[in-house]
């Protein structure tokens, strides 16, 4: 049976920080797939705000006349998750919450993407920045050039690199993107309330 849990207004500074990928265990635990690889957003916010996924979810197998579990496929509102106790295991991210009491219950949050605050998480060590503080940054070189804008981020394993994307040069062009590694041998600074990103870098490098 789907459980019942609150409908709310999504907050204003709500950030997408993974998704419910499938229950685990038999006690309404549930699997979950952060988008960071460092998740401590979810385990410092104990209220998660739920949205349908992207994309309908293929349903649970299910064995003999077991029924599969409905889902939340067909909700459109957010959703209030009160989370109990998340934490890491074995690589992974389990978490439970309240009313999610059994492998059904947490079986129909399948798909589901999980919002929090942002101003819910923890604070950043010294010289550490969430991914979604630089997103939109404007990135200048030490001669004031502007290179562009932070459209997003990627790690490579070692190091995470900064995708900026410039204007067009000339009417009918493309975007310029640029990828700068986010290390100190390149970024001289990031001035979150500035909006701003100071690197040693060359437009033709």
């Amino acid at each position: 049976m789907r459980p019942v849990l609150e409908t709310v207004a999504l907050p204003t500074d709500a950030i997408e920080i993974g998704r419910i990928a499938d229950a685990w265990g038999i006690k309404g635990w549930f699997k979950v797939l952060p988008h960071s690889a460092s998740p401590e957003a979810l385990f410092s916010s104990k209220r998660w705000f739920l949205l349908p996924p992207d994309r309908p979810m293929k349903p649970p197998r299910t064995t003999g006349t077991e029924r599969a579990s409905p889902g939340l496929l067909s909700w459109t509102e957010p959703l209030m998750l009160k989370i109990k106790e998340a934490k890491d295991h074995s690589g992974t991210v389990v978490a439970s919450a309240q009313d999610i009491d059994d492998r059904n219950a947490a079986e129909s949050l399948r798909g589901a993407r999980i919002f929090v605050p942002r101003s819910s998480f923890p604070a950043a060590k010294e010289g550490e920045y969430y991914w979604v503080d630089l997103i939109g940054l404007q990135v200048v070189n030490r001669e004031g050039l502007d290179l562009g804008q932070v459209r997003d981020l990627m790690s490579t394993g070692p190091q995470t690199v900064l995708v900026i994307e410039a204007p067009a040069e000339g009417s009918g062009g493309k975007p310029v993107e640029r990828m700068i590694p986010f290390v100190g041998a390149f970024v001289d600074g990031v001035d979150i309330p500035g909006k701003r990103i100071t690197v040693d870098w060359q437009p033709d490098y």
